[in-house]
């Protein structure tokens, strides 16, 4: 698996526990860190998480408005957690991250959905994702 798609499922993760928490990300990810044994691949992809991690929270009130948006008929807090957290990742890449083609981002927001998520999971992402990536290039 190649280090920024670990690294992402890294950052779902500890998402995932700062959302069902409530806890502090900062917290989250020392613990996460602490308590995973760091083999080569993942002390390679503990910077790249270190940014995606705190820009999702540094944006995350203009990230949530992006996704609710765009999620007609949903309310993001009646989202799945690992869905709404699969997309504010996808999201801040999308907004905030120029080192990372839209079309990647989109991707591996996908992926995660459709391995982490329900079968429609993948769909649903994609398709708010799209919204947010062609409002973009207006």
């Amino acid at each position: 698996m190649r280090k920024r798609t670990k690294a992402r499922e890294y950052v779902l993760q500890m998402l995932y526990q700062v959302d069902i928490t409530r806890g502090d990300w900062k917290e989250v990810f020392e613990s996460f860190w602490q308590s995973n044994k760091l083999d080569d691949t993942a002390a390679d992809s503990k910077d790249f998480s270190t940014e995606l991690l705190g820009g999702v929270v540094g944006h995350l009130e203009d990230i949530d408005k992006k996704i609710s948006k765009y999620a007609a008929n949903w309310q993001l807090e009646r989202m799945a957690f690992v869905d709404r957290n699969i997309m504010r990742l996808g999201c801040f890449e999308l907004l905030y991250r120029q080192d990372i083609p839209p079309k990647v981002a989109i991707n591996e927001a996908v992926e995660l959905a459709k391995k982490y998520s329900g079968i429609e999971s993948g769909k649903f992402v994609n398709a708010i994702l799209d919204q947010v990536k062609i409002e973009k290039e207006k």
